[in-house]
């Protein structure tokens, strides 16, 4: 690996939240309210440290998703947090974006698993 390149690592992370999605046509089983074990995915892309030899420490993307977790793990998103009134998988996946990219300048995704066939993916 030469001094440009870059690496991409992942952490996961769960949480259980309830949510019900407002603007689905009526009888729509998602406009009921229901819960999922989310599993949620933080990339980070840059460069390796020649002397540390890693992008960053994996504790470090560990401690800036703590606030967010805190906020999302079981609560009912469309009525405990500010912002997902309309908590579909994708806007979800944005919310988490503008929590952590201030403090994890290195974000590059937020993948969202709502189930173990589904997911959303966000890249700013």
């Amino acid at each position: 690996m030469n001094d440009t390149s870059l690496m991409k690592l992942y952490k996961s992370f769960g949480f259980e939240s309830a949510h019900f999605l407002p603007n689905v046509p009526a009888g729509h089983k998602c406009g009921r309210i229901h819960g999922h074990s989310f599993k949620c995915e933080i990339e980070v892309t840059g460069p390796v440290d020649p002397l540390s030899g890693w992008v960053m420490d994996f504790a470090d993307i560990k401690k800036a998703f703590r606030p967010v977790e805190a906020a999302l793990d079981h609560r009912f998103l469309n009525e405990d947090v500010p912002g997902l009134t309309n908590p579909t998988s994708e806007v979800i996946c944005r919310w988490i974006w503008e929590q952590l990219k201030p403090v994890l300048p290195l974000l590059s995704a937020v993948i969202l698993h709502e189930t173990c066939t589904a997911r959303s993916e966000f890249r700013g």
